[in-house]
């Protein structure tokens, strides 16, 4: 008897080839279901349709259509077991040796704008999933695919085995649909959690986590370490829809720069705005009046540091732009655009990675970190900053321009490693201290670095003042004016210094711990 291939699929790429030599070569029969059914016949590939094969008509508006047990039966089998065996010669069910299955677009719909819940739950596929998990299951006596791609080297094993692809490639396979499913399902289920709006601030009680790879990695943080890249669901968002106009494969801890360049820049997006990083702290952060300009005002903040940095910019890049870029070696360059003068002016270095990513706002809704035994996860620090609620705790009030440069300050803060420091002026980082062990440690990095441009300047703290020092510390520096959460049992020692030293201070009553 002719061996027995169930094809059901939602994208029908390589399809019609596909089921052609299944049958022209290897003589297989095909049973098919709905729109895939119609494909075959059009194209003149014998197909017999699942409900005539089960003798039950598709219901439900086609709801129903494989589930049943001339389906299941023929696919859960066990070919070695007199039982099964009998079972199938009873009810005239024959053994399915090939499953090609996949399933409907679900992220693909609620990706689309205007989407309703409705739209969503009527791409909930579950036929697919039945199939898939029944035939992967079963992998000891027949082969599952559910992607376009294993068609050729399902092809390739037929060719070389004969009869059946290898035992290995039919555990591989299973495996395959087994995460594909998985993938699935976490889409769905994240999807419902977000249509909950009165807990959306909360984290749901079962927190799935899915990927497919995208791109094996050189290695991790070190060579000695093996990394991987990971595209979150089956659409593709953030930097895996990215287009890389030029440079070398992009590495783990580029990725990781990168991201901490993306969630900075993300922070401005009107004014032209640049900003340089180095192990995910930002060296240099400036506005300017154009693009071009806000970048020199960044490499200038600490063009050391920037040497071999990550850059990402806020607008398209322009010729002027790129012709400021290409004066340092730079490891990438993060815009939303680059135009076609500058994207030849930036061919003359080639290496240097360029990465067009339109939407640079959009991010991930939560962080995620490894532990032993399990992970944790925190909503992501997306908080707008609305300088309306924050507190002037000094006699001496901030300017409307002095709040400006306040703003700023504690925006590019936000985003540097705990414990932070930030000192500005003029929209533009001038010293920057991050990651100390205590906070008069990035103080006096941040001011050093600083130096005489701190007359004047703004200075910024991820937390609070837990002394005085630090409030001394600056103004001694020349810092006239100083942004932190407040919230220290000794904040009235911190105000009493700032009021005795003539300086504005305001409290968010927000902090913005990195670690």
């Amino acid at each position: 008897m002719a061996r027995l291939a169930l094809l059901s699929v939602s994208d029908k790429t390589g399809l019609i080839e596909f089921a052609r030599k299944l049958v022209e070569e290897f003589g297989f029969d095909v049973i098919s279901s709905g729109g895939t059914a119609k494909a075959l016949k059009e194209a003149g590939i014998p197909v017999t349709k699942v409900s005539d094969y089960t003798g039950s008509p598709e219901i439900l508006g086609g709801r129903v259509k494989t589930l049943h047990p001339r389906i299941h039966g023929g696919i859960l089998a066990r070919r070695d077991e007199p039982s099964d065996v009998a079972d199938l010669e009873n009810q005239q069910i024959r053994p399915i040796d090939l499953v090609v299955v996949n399933l409907y677009p679900f992220e693909q719909t609620i990706a689309k704008p205007g989407c309703t819940l409705a739209d969503a739950v009527e791409q909930i596929d579950i036929g697919g999933p039945a199939m898939l998990r029944a035939s992967a299951k079963n992998f000891k006596y027949l082969t599952v695919l559910c992607n376009p791609v294993q068609y050729d080297a399902y092809l390739e094993q037929l060719y070389k085995h004969g009869e059946a692809p290898s035992f290995e490639f039919r555990k591989a396979c299973a495996q395959h649909a087994f995460s594909h499913t998985a993938t699935y399902d976490t889409a769905i289920a994240s999807y419902l959690v977000s249509q909950e709006e009165e807990t959306a601030s909360d984290l749901p009680e079962h927190f799935t986590i899915s990927g497919k790879q995208l791109q094996s990695l050189r290695y991790g943080e070190n060579p000695h370490q093996p990394a991987a890249w990971y595209q979150s669901g089956t659409a593709k968002s953030g930097f895996s829809a990215a287009t890389k106009l030029q440079g070398k494969e992009l590495s783990y801890n580029n990725l990781v720069d990168l991201e901490a360049a993306r969630r900075i820049i993300a922070e401005f997006p009107d004014t032209p705005a640049a900003a340089i990083l180095k192990h995910t702290n930002p060296c240099g952060v400036a506005l300017g009046n154009s693009l071009s300009e806000a970048y020199e005002k960044a490499f200038n903040a600490d063009s050391v540091s920037a040497f071999g940095g990550i850059v990402a910019l806020n607008h398209p890049i322009d010729a002027a732009t790129a012709t400021q870029l290409t004066k340092t070696f730079l490891e990438c360059i993060l815009a939303p655009g680059c135009d076609a003068e500058a994207q030849e002016i930036m061919g003359a270095k080639t290496n240097v990675r360029v990465l067009i990513l339109p939407d640079l706002k959009s991010g991930p809704q939560q962080t995620i970190k490894a532990i032993a035994g399990g992970f944790l996860a925190q909503n992501s620090d997306d908080a707008v900053e609305n300088p309306s609620d924050w507190q002037v705790v000094t006699e001496k009030q901030p300017t409307p321009e002095q709040l400006e440069e306040l703003l700023f300050a504690w925006k590019v803060c936000k985003h540097v490693k705990s414990n932070a420091i930030v000192v500005t002026r003029d929209r533009a980082t001038l010293g920057v201290g991050a990651g100390q062990m205590n906070r008069v440690g990035s103080a006096k990095i941040a001011l050093e670095q600083a130096g005489e441009k701190s007359q004047g300047a703004t200075l910024a703290s991820d937390g609070f003042f837990p002394f005085d020092d630090s409030v001394k510390t600056a103004a001694a520096a020349g810092i006239v004016a100083i942004v932190q959460p407040g919230g220290s049992m000794r904040d009235a020692d911190s105000i009493k210094a700032a009021n005795e030293l003539g300086l504005v201070m305001v409290f968010t009553k927000v902090r913005h711990f990195l670690h």
